[in-house]
């Protein structure tokens, strides 16, 4: 089975994948965070650097997603699936921080990549506050965070919100209220009971 986790930054999705992997025995996959040759620049600049940086997580979310699909065989947890990336770039060309044609550049790299991808099995979308998002953000104190504001997480959130409604068309959605953390095993009994639950989907995301 391929687990999905879902949900803004700062929601806890990398704690919440650690642990329902152990609980499963499945294996993690985690967010390329520390090896992000981008991050720190793109925090710094966004208009310089954004549509450089999706690009990088594209390509970085596609090599980890067939590793997910082809090369796991316990089973997977993967902390933000390819998936979400175009929220992400979606948000910095609505704010101006990714110009026209690079973010139609960013589209068509992922229209051609959406051919080889596979929906995962359950998508778990842990639905969190903007200001309790905040504060995990600075409580977790990574020093590149420091420039995230409460309006850009509200826009995220926003953008969650579409995001998990448009994919539960294509896959089986979980959506959980994670402003107060939840047992892990609680959580994987939803994920158990989810999947025993019989539905039909459409084939194909609409373009993003």
């Amino acid at each position: 089975m391929f687990i999905g986790i879902a949900g803004v930054i700062g929601a806890g999705k990398t704690t919440l994948t650690r642990d329902l992997a152990q609980i499963l025995g499945y294996e993690a996959f985690y967010e390329p965070v520390k090896e992000n040759v981008y991050l720190a620049d793109f925090y710094l600049d966004m208009k310089r650097w954004g549509a450089m940086m999706q690009l990088y997580l594209l390509a970085k979310r596609f090599e980890q997603h067939q590793r997910v699909v082809w090369a796991s065989h316990l089973g997977a947890v993967q902390d933000r699936t390819i998936y979400e990336d175009t929220i992400f770039a979606r948000i910095l060309h609505e704010q101006d921080l990714i110009d026209a044609r690079d973010y139609e550049t960013y589209i068509s790299h992922f229209n051609i990549m959406k051919r080889f991808l596979v929906y995962p099995d359950v998508l778990v979308y842990l639905q969190v506050d903007p200001k309790r998002a905040v504060e995990r953000i600075g409580q977790r104190g990574r020093a590149v965070e420091r420039g995230i504001s409460l309006e850009y997480l509200e826009r995220l959130g926003h953008g969650y919100e579409e995001f998990a409604s448009e994919m539960s068309r294509y896959t089986r959605v979980l959506t959980i209220d994670w402003n107060e953390y939840r047992p892990p095993a609680e959580v994987a009994r939803l994920v158990q009971e989810e999947m025993s639950t019989q539905l039909h989907f459409l084939r194909d995301l609409k373009r993003i």
